[in-house]
């Protein structure tokens, strides 16, 4: 007997997966920023959330991972925030998610950081 396995994903799958984990839980002002073509960039990927309390910060973190599980069993290589619960960092090495309070995010300001990256907007389906 055959057991069939899920194929490894590409980082272009894995943030969609990691966005589509986000808006699952309403999170706010959703950004994937496409590092591929910045120099010296340390992930392809940085998808950026806000959350509006500690209780949706965590449970958008919980949903990108298990939306990222449900379709590549694929767990993150490392997970840093959950104590905290103001910035949220999930690496799957290629991509990273970032789930921050606005506070947080206003203040470490990733997309400025990053200005050279492509970065798009995910609006929220209704």
């Amino acid at each position: 007997m055959q057991v069939k396995t899920k194929e490894a994903i590409n980082s272009s799958k894995l943030s969609e997966l990691v966005a589509q984990g986000m808006v699952e839980k309403k999170a706010s002002d959703v950004v994937v920023m496409d590092l591929r073509e910045v120099k010296n960039a340390v992930a392809d990927y940085f998808i950026i959330c806000s959350g509006n309390s500690d209780t949706q910060i965590d449970a958008i973190a919980d949903s990108i991972e298990d939306e990222v599980f449900k379709h590549s069993t694929q767990n993150p290589w490392k997970r840093e925030g959950k104590e905290s619960r103001e910035w949220i960092i999930i690496d799957y090495v290629d991509v990273v998610a970032h789930v921050f309070n606005k506070e947080k995010r206003k203040f470490y300001g990733l997309e400025e950081l990053w200005g050279d990256a492509k970065v798009t907007q995910i609006d929220k389906e209704n």
